[in-house]
């Protein structure tokens, strides 16, 4: 079968949902990212929760998704200490549950990754996808509430994960591909964990001249009031050093680690039969570090789009191999504008926009995005 890549588009008007869904075949492995959305209708959360899970249920009896199974999922939520606790799940995989509200006046929305063609189970607190020799470990929701400061917490929190990766024979420095971290307070936390992972990092073997990590750090909400910072992340096991490359993008942005921060851009991870792209958050920024068009969010957000094309160019990708985007804002009221520019701009990428503050006050906007193409490289195992 020749590769495919799909846009679909679901308005369930008996429901009051919408599902926004991707869909790339190739070779053996079919890969799904699906946003839900849902009406507001002035309810309480738990009738949006129902709506919403009915809407999940519509989305696994197509007929083009027979045989997938949940490989993560994120809720995003308008009050997550209350409403995580109203939820209940049917799915194994590990699943994200943090307080970014989704801007369209609803109380939830969800992004889901399904897989069909590949062995899916639970194992160390992981969801871990196994087909042909390789083995890709998704682990979310991870937090420590038992430290003071964002600084500790982040720090307790990294090794409880780097304990997690022991048991798959992984370390943070080889196998680790995209982290997500979600930060209560960024204005005020986000400067602690920064100084956390940096020393993290170097006693993992992670320097300015090794590589750093793809990875997006925000403001979110963990469910738990005392945690200051929540871990999200997906690693790997079974590749080839060379199967994975960092996208910089120099001639828009710099390397992070010069205004003191440690992520890599993006990453292109290399299979037989396709590529992936994982774009880290990115803002409006230029390639000294400086943020572009302070106070407007129509020029940052183009600006963002620029910098997000460079770095999918220099994975050999463009705006049609997107699977997926999330979008982050810091001012809730600019929510209208931004919607209609990625409305005309991204007709059919599924998107959700989310009011998380950016860690610097000044960035207005900030997304990232998931990317698929298919690929011929023969000197790799297909995905």
């Amino acid at each position: 079968m020749h590769p495919i890549m799909e846009f679909q588009a679901l308005n369930i008007e008996e429901i009051g949902a919408r599902i926004e869904l991707t869909s790339f075949h190739a070779g053996e492995v079919t890969e799904f990212h699906a946003m839900l959305h849902v009406d507001p209708r002035g309810e309480v959360f738990a009738d949006q929760l129902s709506r919403i899970q009915r809407a999940e249920q519509h989305l696994k009896a197509l007929d083009i998704m027979a045989g997938a199974k949940a490989v993560f999922k994120r809720y995003f939520l308008s009050d997550a200490t209350n409403q995580v606790p109203v939820i209940s799940e049917d799915d194994q995989c590990t699943i994200s549950y943090i307080q970014q509200p989704p801007l369209d006046g609803s109380k939830l929305a969800i992004w889901l990754y399904l897989q069909r063609g590949t062995d899916i189970c639970n194992v160390n607190e992981s969801t871990v996808v196994t087909h042909n020799g390789y083995r890709h470990i998704w682990t979310m929701g991870l937090i420590n509430n038992t430290a003071d400061t964002s600084y500790m917490q982040t720090w307790k929190t990294l090794f409880t994960y780097i304990d997690i990766l022991k048991m798959f024979n992984a370390t943070l420095e080889a196998n680790c591909i995209r982290t997500w971290f979600f930060v209560r307070d960024v204005d005020t936390q986000y400067n602690g964990l920064v100084k956390s992972r940096r020393e993290c990092f170097v006693e993992q073997g992670l320097t300015p001249d090794t590589h750093y990590i793809a990875s997006t750090g925000i403001g979110g909400n963990p469910a738990d009031p005392k945690a200051l910072v929540q871990l999200g992340s997906y690693a790997m096991t079974g590749f080839q050093p060379q199967q994975q490359r960092y996208l910089y993008a120099l001639t828009h942005l710099n390397r992070t680690i010069e205004y003191g921060v440690t992520f890599e851009r993006g990453i292109l991870m290399q299979y037989g039969d396709r590529n992936h792209v994982y774009i880290s958050g990115t803002a409006s920024i230029n390639n000294k570090g400086e943020v572009l068009h302070v106070g407007d969010i129509e020029g940052q957000t183009r600006r963002m789009w620029e910098n997000v094309e460079k770095l999918l160019e220099e994975g050999g990708m463009d705006w049609g191999d997107v699977m997926q985007i999330i979008v982050y804002l810091r001012d809730g009221a600019d929510y209208q504008m931004v919607k209609n520019m990625f409305e005309e701009k991204f007709p059919h990428i599924p998107y959700v926009i989310t009011l998380a503050p950016v860690c610097r006050p000044t960035w207005l906007i900030e997304m990232e995005c998931v990317a698929v193409k298919a690929a011929h490289n023969e000197q790799f195992r297909n995905f």
